[in-house]
């Protein structure tokens, strides 16, 4: 995948704000409408862009609680486990990680009877052998928009 300046200008503007025209874009970087939708969509077919989503303040909408959860598992069976975590709602993130722990989850929740309930959901999994649950005190950054 061959990018150059251009197509990374393009992601920056887009990740500021993914509402914006072709058109708004094209007059900001100097280019035509029609090279400026030529780009996009050829970073939309090479998957360099993979949708349009917004940002929301979980916060607002009454998800009080952010945990980051390790898991340990046996078995080789890593990936059942992990796809089915994944399936979860209120997951945002599942990471292979390397250290003590086999997996690294990142959720939200609304109270601490919803993190109750998901971390001992999180043990009747067949092969999870244990799970360590860090609860975030303060959200220092959290955003995953950079290039």
């Amino acid at each position: 995948m061959k990018m150059d300046e251009k197509d990374t200008q393009i992601l920056k503007l887009l990740l500021a704000d993914s509402r914006q025209s072709a058109r708004k874009l094209s007059l900001r970087m100097g280019l035509s409408t029609v090279t400026m939708i030529s780009r996009i969509k050829r970073l939309e077919e090479q998957k360099v862009i993979q949708g349009y989503s917004v940002r929301l303040d979980h916060e607002l909408l009454g998800y009080e609680l952010t945990a980051v959860i390790e898991i340990t598992t046996n078995q080789g069976k890593m990936l059942e486990i992990e796809d089915h975590i994944a399936q979860q709602e209120n997951v945002i993130a599942v990471y292979d990680i390397t250290g003590n722990a086999d997996i690294l989850v990142i959720a939200k929740f609304k109270d601490r009877k919803s993190l109750s309930i998901f971390v001992k959901k999180l043990s009747t999994i067949p092969n999870v052998e244990n799970t360590v649950t860090h609860i975030v005190l303060n959200t220092i950054k959290e955003d995953e928009r950079f290039i």
